[in-house]
């Protein structure tokens, strides 16, 4: 089977799947704190279903997806489409999946679509997230700054052919 990248809706059965994940994306910022380590997993059970509670409340129209990677479970993908963007809710990969052109063959796939509709792509991503280098080269661009978030966009590029010079 080669490297392919798919995805299938979320499922309840995954939750503990999904809770890896966001353990992931928390790891470093647990080692700072001197917690023992069934104190470090009570908040990570407590904030990951507090994040997951709100993301299915506040983006109920979202797609809830699992990235697959040769069809290995690898990470989450929340997108929520509305009819001017394209809102990247949550991406997020194991660690044994980063720094492999995963992430950024989605974020292109993303961009693709978003060319082809005319659709803005957002995204919040904390300040010290090491993907940051990453938007950046695929033009998003900070537009704002709230708390530990960047809130970043990147516009359509128009398309070739599309001039409207006589």
């Amino acid at each position: 089977m080669s490297n392919e990248i798919t995805f299938r809706k979320i499922e309840e059965k995954d939750l503990p799947f999904l809770k890896q994940v966001y353990k992931s994306t928390r790891e470093e910022e647990l080692k700072m704190v001197d917690w023992p380590e069934i104190q470090k997993e009570q908040f990570i059970t407590q904030q990951f279903e507090a994040q997951h509670d709100y993301y299915q409340q506040v983006y109920h129209e979202a797609t809830f997806e699992i990235i697959l990677y040769s069809g290995e479970p690898a990470g989450r993908l929340y997108l929520w489409e509305s009819e001017k963007q394209i809102r990247i809710v949550d991406i997020s990969l194991l660690p044994p999946f980063r720094n492999r052109g995963i992430g950024s063959q989605i974020l292109k796939q993303l961009i693709k679509r978003s060319e082809a509709t005319s659709k803005i792509v957002s995204i919040h991503v904390e300040c010290y997230n090491p993907a940051l280098s990453l938007y950046k080269r695929l033009g998003f661009e900070q537009k704002d700054h709230t708390g530990v978030y960047f809130y970043m966009e990147r516009q359509p590029q128009p398309r070739a052919g599309n001039s409207h010079c006589p």
